[in-house]
């Protein structure tokens, strides 16, 4: 599995998320602040142009360092290049997913509550994500927000299991995301903190550093 991966400030972009034509611009503005991963997560447009997107944001991003995953398409991720894909726990299962894209993609999977910390296949996992964490707006989720506590609970567990990394979603802003990494992971994904500031690099840059102040905190205090 891959060797590349930092997910302490992580993105997801897509046409819901970014100004219309924006979404490349959106990313690489954000990269160039500090951001360390990027996912294209698109649930309205076709798949030809999914893969326009995903190869645009692919030559944006790779001179920057900074790999796109793509949420749930296996097939946008083939055919653009991007590094892997994010799934949550109704798409395509992580053994197929991995079956299909082989050792050196990135995997990552949501979860959402303690049965799916214990059960998810971590043996071919590349990070878990939590979530989410608060109320969002970026996208309608079912569960309620499992806060902090919930967030350190399932962290835990998943910390028992494995040393992969691991990060947090939904409503996660400067005003939380320092409280977020002292619950338990080592990054946060973020949407509209970035993509809706208007100025997706500088928000990056202020992210970036509480992220990594936090992390210093943890660090220390251990």
């Amino acid at each position: 599995m891959s060797d590349m991966l930092d997910l302490s400030l992580y993105i997801c972009v897509g046409p819901s998320h970014c100004p219309e034509g924006q979404i490349v611009d959106v990313a690489r503005q954000a990269a160039a602040g500090g951001v360390t991963l990027v996912q294209l997560r698109d649930k309205t447009s076709g798949t030809r142009e999914m893969i326009e997107t995903a190869r645009a944001l692919v030559a944006a991003l790779t001179p920057l360092g900074v790999p796109l995953l793509i949420n749930d398409r296996v097939d946008v991720a083939l055919a653009s290049g991007a590094a892997g894909i994010h799934v949550g726990q109704q798409d395509m299962t992580v053994e197929d997913a991995r079956r299909l894209l082989g050792p050196d993609a990135i995997i990552g999977l949501t979860v959402k509550n303690e049965r799916q910390a214990n059960e998810a296949p971590v043996d071919l996992l590349d990070y878990v994500s939590f979530g989410g964490v608060f109320e969002t707006t970026s996208k309608k989720n079912p569960d309620p927000p499992i806060g902090l506590d919930g967030l350190r609970h399932l962290a835990g567990i998943v910390r028992e299991r494995c040393k992969l990394p691991l990060c947090a979603i939904a409503g996660i802003s400067v005003d939380n995301a320092a409280g977020v990494i002292e619950a338990g992971v080592d990054g946060v994904c973020v949407v509209s903190a970035i993509t809706q500031s208007g100025q997706p690099e500088a928000a990056s840059r202020q992210l970036a550093g509480i992220v990594r102040d936090a992390g210093a905190a943890k660090g220390a205090a251990a």
